[in-house]
């Protein structure tokens, strides 16, 4: 596993064993896991993420801290929309969807407010930054 394999799989592993609580650098922030389905070899995939809300709906950015590429998650998703979410103690089902435009803008800006490490991100890459918008149907 690599570096951020291992990292993650700790996290994901404190988030289990404390109903959706984490320490860290992700104390205090609203955190969920994400299972998806792999684009290339239909396993599932599991990454630990921050998200914010609008409405009823989740709101998660692939920034993959700014790096030049996606995230693999994101690839999943494009691929696979229907994904698993875990916060707290709940899982549900979810429908992703990428947003483009005003409502990208929106979106980010909200998430980059309340966490503004995705303002450095943004600043570290030239490209667009995903965002998606996570529907529950299940």
């Amino acid at each position: 596993m690599s570096v951020r394999g291992d990292f993650n799989q700790k996290v994901v592993d404190e988030f289990r064993a404390n109903a959706g609580k984490v320490g860290g650098p992700f104390a205090g922030r609203p955190m969920m896991i994400l299972t998806t389905t792999g684009a290339k070899s239909g396993k599932p995939r599991v990454v630990p993420l921050v998200y914010t809300t609008d409405g009823d709906n989740y709101v998660i950015i692939a920034s993959k801290g700014g790096a030049p590429t996606n995230p693999d998650w994101y690839y999943n998703l494009v691929a696979n929309p229907v994904a698993t979410v875990e916060i707290g103690g709940e899982t549900f089902q979810v429908r992703a969807r990428e947003v483009k435009g005003s409502e990208r803008r929106r979106l980010f800006d909200a998430q980059a407010e309340l966490m503004p490490g995705f303002k450095d991100y943004e600043q570290k890459t030239t490209r667009e930054i995903p965002v998606f918008v996570l529907e529950r149907i299940g």
